[in-house]
C-alpha cells in the first residue's frame, strides 16, 4: 500500500531553500517569480497501518516546532503553479533510504522484500508566470531529466485532479537473466558498431586484437571445456571494455608518440607515463637514497609517504569530469565519495582525514546561447559545490583545501579534482600496511552498498565524449551514510588481521576490483549470481561492471570468513562472499552454476595494443599585451579584487566542515578577522603529537595557450610556495599530479583531434 507524508513549512516560517530557488530563477533563467516554498514528500511503498503511518509523520520525518504535515491529501493550494520532481526508477535516493531505516527502526517493523520510501519535492511558485515559463523553470533548473523526472500544474488543475498522483518509482517488470554471444569474426565496419552501440569504447585496432585471440586454437579447446564456444559473450567483451579503457589503462600516456619539436627534430617517445613520469619519480627517489620516504608510488589505489615513526599518510586525487556535467550533484558527490574509497583500500587500509577540491568553471554570469545539452555554467557551479559539501560533511571528512578557478573554455566540460588523504599505521598485526596480497584460496567477499544499473559503464563513458544519447547509467548518486558505515566497520575488521587485500569497486566494479586483485595470484572463480542486488532485472555483464563509491572487494582467508561477516552482520553492513581467488590463470565468471567468461589474467592486463600518435609542437604565438598611456587606478583595482578568479571564494568554503575531527590548525580562512585565505592548510592527523601535514595546490590554465611546459612549472611552483608559507619542510614534500587532456585521436566525431 502506498502512502504520502507531506512535510511543509509552517505559515509564518521564512523558506530559507525557496528563497534560494526564487533567486536562481531570476539569476539564471531571467524570470521573476514573487515566492517559492518548497514542500518535502515522503512515499511510503508498505504495509502499515493508518495509525502507523500517523505516527511516522508526527515522527521522525517532523520538526514540531516549524513544520507541519498532511498525509495522503494536498498540504496547501496558496500558488500559481506547482512543480513535482522526484527520482526515476532505479536512481539513488540517499534521503528516501534514510527515511527508510528511520521508519523501521521507529516501529520496530521491518519492510518487505521490494518495499521502501522514495523522497520527491513540490515547488509551490506564485508571480505571473505562463506555463511555458514554469515548464523551463522545471526543466532548465529544478529537475535534471537524465536521473529525474518532473510534472506541471496550475492551481486550477491541480484542484480539479486533487493533486500529484501517489507513485512509487520502483524499478518494475523482470526480464530474463541470458548472456549473449557475439560474432566477432564480420568486417571492420560492423566491428566499430558493437563498440559503439555498446558504449565499450574500444578502438577497431582493439576489436581486432580481441577477434584474433578468441581464434588461437588453444584458446578455443579451452572454451570448450567449460561450456563456450570461439565467439565471445557480452560478459567477457565489457570485462576487456572496462580493463582497456582510457580511464583504467591511460592508453594516451602510455602511447608510442612520434613526436617533432619546434626545430624540426623528430624523436620517438614510448611511452610519456614511464618516461617522464615514473621516470622523473625514480630518479628524485634515487637522489634521496636511504632519504626516500616514498613507500608506495604508482601501484595501488592511492601513493604512500611515511609521516612519522608510526604512521603513514596516503593521498589520492582524481577528477569526475563528464559525469558533472551531465549531473552536477550527482556526479561531483560521486566524485568525493569516490575518491575517499581510494586512499581507504591503499595498503590495509587507511583512516580518512581530510579532502581537497579544485573545481574548473565557466563564467557563472555567461549570458551566450548554450549549444544544446549543455548545462549553463551557474547550474554546474551550484550542482557541483552542493555535491562535494554533502558528499564530503556527511562523511565526517574535513575539507581543508581547494581552489576554484573560472575560463570560458570550460564550457564544454567542467573539471572537478576530488581530493582525500588518510593515515594508516606503519605496522598493522605484524604486516606492513602498505603491502597487500591477494593469495589463492583467499575468498572473495564483497561489502558494502548493493549493485544496480546506475554506475555502469563508467569506466569506458569517461572515455567518451558527451551527447545527447549518454546513458543515465552512467550517473551514479553516491552514498556517504552507507559508505560511512562500511569504513567504521572496514577499520576495526582490518586492526583484527581479518583480511589480505581490499580494493574498491570504483571504475568497472567487480571486474575491475576481483580482476585487479586476481593480478596477485593468477586468477579467480566468481559468481555473480550470488551478489547482492539492489532490484531484480539485472544481467550478468551489468552485475559484473557496475560500479559503485560505497563497495568493497576483500580477500580473506576461510579461517577468518566467518568472523569477519558476523561483525559486519553486528555493525548492520551488508557483506556477501562471492567466490575464490585461484592460480588458474583465468579470470572466470560464472551465473548460475555456468561459466560465462573465461578469459586467461594475461590478456586480459597486458593484451591491449600499445597507442600510436604523432604530435607535433607548434609554439602559440601571442603578441605582448599593450598598456593604455594612463590608467584609472582605482577603476582598474576595483576590476582586479573583483574579477571571477581573485574576488573571494568565502561564500562557498564556508559551506564546507573542516573542523570535524578536531585536526585542523591552519584554516581555509586567516588574520584578525578569518576572512583572508591562506595560503595552505595544516591539519594534526595524530592529535597528541605536535607533527602536522601540510596540503597545498597550484594551478596554471591560462598558460596553456603560451606554454603548457611553464604553465606545469607554474602550478609546481605556486604549490610548493603555498607549502613552504606555512612552515612546510621542503625537504619532505611530495607532489601528486593530475593530468587533463582532449582527445588527440581524429575521427569523425573529434575532427580537432
Amino acid at each position: 500500500m502506498i502512502n504520502t507524508i507531506q512535510i511543509v513549512l509552517k505559515p509564518k516560517i521564512i523558506d530559507v531553500r525557496g528563497e534560494s530557488v526564487k533567486k536562481q530563477i531570476a539569476d539564471y533563467l531571467h524570470i521573476n517569480v514573487s515566492s517559492v516554498r518548497i514542500n518535502d514528500i515522503y512515499t511510503i511503498d508498505g504495509d502499515f497501518s493508518e495509525q502507523q503511518i500517523l505516527d511516522v509523520a508526527r515522527g521522525p520525518l517532523l520538526d514540531p516546532v516549524i513544520q507541519d504535515y498532511s498525509i495522503n491529501e494536498p498540504a496547501s493550494t496558496d500558488f500559481d503553479y506547482i512543480v513535482a520532481v522526484g527520482f526515476l526508477p532505479g536512481v539513488t535516493d540517499n534521503v528516501g533510504r534514510t527515511a527508510k531505516e528511520a521508519v523501521s527502526t521507529f516501529l520496530n517493523k521491518k519492510f518487505n522484500s521490494g518495499e521502501g520510501v522514495y523522497t520527491s519535492n513540490h515547488y509551490l511558485i506564485k508571480g505571473g508566470l505562463t506555463r511555458e515559463q514554469v515548464k523551463s523553470i522545471a526543466s532548465d533548473l529544478l529537475a535534471n531529466e537524465l536521473i529525474q523526472s518532473y510534472g506541471v500544474m496550475s492551481l486550477e488543475e491541480f484542484k480539479e485532479k486533487g493533486g500529484f498522483k501517489a507513485v512509487a518509482p520502483k524499478v518494475s517488470g523482470t526480464t530474463e537473466a541470458k548472456v549473449n554471444e557475439i560474432n566477432l569474426r564480420i568486417p571492420d565496419d560492423e566491428l566499430i558498431k558493437i563498440s559503439k552501440d555498446g558504449l565499450l569504447a574500444l578502438t577497431l585496432k582493439e576489436m581486432k586484437i580481441i577477434r584474433d585471440h578468441l581464434t588461437d586454437e588453444s584458446v578455443i579447446a579451452t572454451r570448450r571445456k567449460v561450456g563456450l564456444t570461439e565467439n565471445i559473450t557480452d560478459v567477457e567483451l565489457e570485462a576487456l571494455a572496462q580493463t582497456w579503457s582510457e580511464h583504467c589503462k591511460h592508453k594516451i600516456f602510455n602511447a608510442n608518440i612520434e613526436y617533432t619539436d619546434e626545430f624540426g627534430e623528430t624523436t620517438n617517445i614510448s611511452n610519456l607515463f614511464k618516461t617522464y613520469i615514473v621516470g622523473a619519480t625514480k630518479k628524485i627517489r634515487s637522489d634521496k637514497g636511504e632519504n626516500d620516504f616514498c613507500l608506495s608510488v604508482f601501484k595501488d589505489n592511492a601513493g604512500v609517504i611515511s609521516f612519522d615513526d608510526n604512521h603513514n599518510v596516503v593521498l589520492k586525487v582524481e577528477t569526475h569530469n563528464s559525469p558533472s556535467a551531465l549531473d552536477p550533484y550527482g556526479g561531483a558527490l560521486t566524485g568525493i565519495v569516490g575518491v575517499n574509497r581510494d586512499p581507504f583500500a591503499t595498503g590495509l587500509g587507511a583512516r580518512l582525514i581530510f579532502n581537497t577540491d579544485v573545481f574548473c568553471f565557466a563564467d557563472p554570469f555567461y549570458e551566450k546561447t548554450l549549444p544544446p545539452k549543455l548545462l549553463h555554467p551557474r547550474r554546474i557551479f551550484e550542482g557541483v559545490v552542493k555535491g562535494v559539501e554533502h558528499g564530503g560533511n556527511k562523511s565526517g571528512i574535513p575539507t581543508i583545501n581547494g581552489t576554484i578557478y573560472f575560463d570560458e573554455r570550460f564550457l564544454g566540460k567542467p573539471l572537478v579534482f576530488c581530493g582525500t588523504g588518510a593515515i594508516m599505521p606503519k605496522k598493522i598485526t605484524g604486516r606492513l600496511s602498505h603491502v597487500k596480497k591477494a593469495n589463492p584460496g583467499d575468498l572473495i567477499v564483497m561489502t558494502g552498498g548493493r549493485i544496480g544499473k546506475d554506475g555502469i559503464h563508467g569506466a569506458t563513458f569517461s572515455s567518451e565524449e558527451l551527447h545527447e544519447g549518454s546513458p543515465v547509467t552512467a550517473v551514479q548518486i553516491g552514498d556517504p551514510i552507507t559508505q560511512k558505515k562500511m569504513t567504521d566497520f572496514l577499520l576495526i575488521a582490518r586492526d583484527l588481521g581479518l583480511y589480505s587485500s581490499i580494493t574498491d569497486n570504483g571504475a568497472g566494479g567487480l571486474s575491475s576490483s576481483v580482476g585487479e586483485m586476481a593480478e596477485d595470484c593468477n586468477g579467480c572463480e566468481l559468481h555473480l549470481d550470488r551478489a547482492p542486488l539492489k532490484y531484480e532485472g539485472l544481467q550478468p555483464w551489468e552485475i559484473l561492471v557496475s560500479e559503485a563509491q560505497e563497495r568493497m572487494t576483500l580477500s580473506i582467508p576461510p579461517e577468518d570468513v566467518d568472523e569477519f561477516l558476523t561483525l559486519a552482520k553486528t555493525m548492520d553492513v551488508e557483506a556477501t562472499v562471492l567466490g575464490t581467488f585461484t592460480d588458474s590463470g583465468k579470470f572466470h565468471m560464472l551465473y548460475n552454476g555456468d561459466t560465462v567468461a573465461y578469459l586467461d589474467m594475461k590478456f586480459l592486463h597486458e593484451g591491449l595494443p600499445e597507442m600510436n600518435l604523432i604530435a607535433k609542437f607548434e609554439k602559440p604565438l601571442n603578441s605582448e599585451p599593450t598598456l593604455a598611456d594612463s590608467i584609472d587606478i582605482q577603476e582598474t583595482l576595483t576590476k582586479i579584487m573583483s574579477s571571477l578568479n581573485v574576488c573571494s571564494k568565502e561564500s562557498v568554503v564556508r559551506r564546507y566542515d573542516h573542523e570535524v575531527q578536531a585536526g585542523s590548525v591552519v584554516k581555509p580562512f586567516v588574520g584578525v578577522a578569518n576572512d583572508g585565505p591562506s595560503d595552505a592548510a595544516v591539519i594534526r592527523p595524530v592529535l597528541d603529537s605536535f607533527k602536522g601535514i601540510v596540503v597545498s595546490n597550484g594551478l596554471c590554465p591560462k598558460f596553456s595557450d603560451i606554454d603548457a611546459y611553464h604553465m606545469a612549472a607554474c602550478a609546481i611552483d605556486e604549490a610548493v610556495r603555498n607549502a613552504v608559507c606555512v612552515g612546510a619542510n621542503i625537504d619532505h614534500m611530495a607532489g601528486l599530479d593530475n593530468f587533463c587532456w582532449c582527445d588527440p585521436i581524429k575521427s569523425d566525431r573529434n575532427p580537432d583531434g
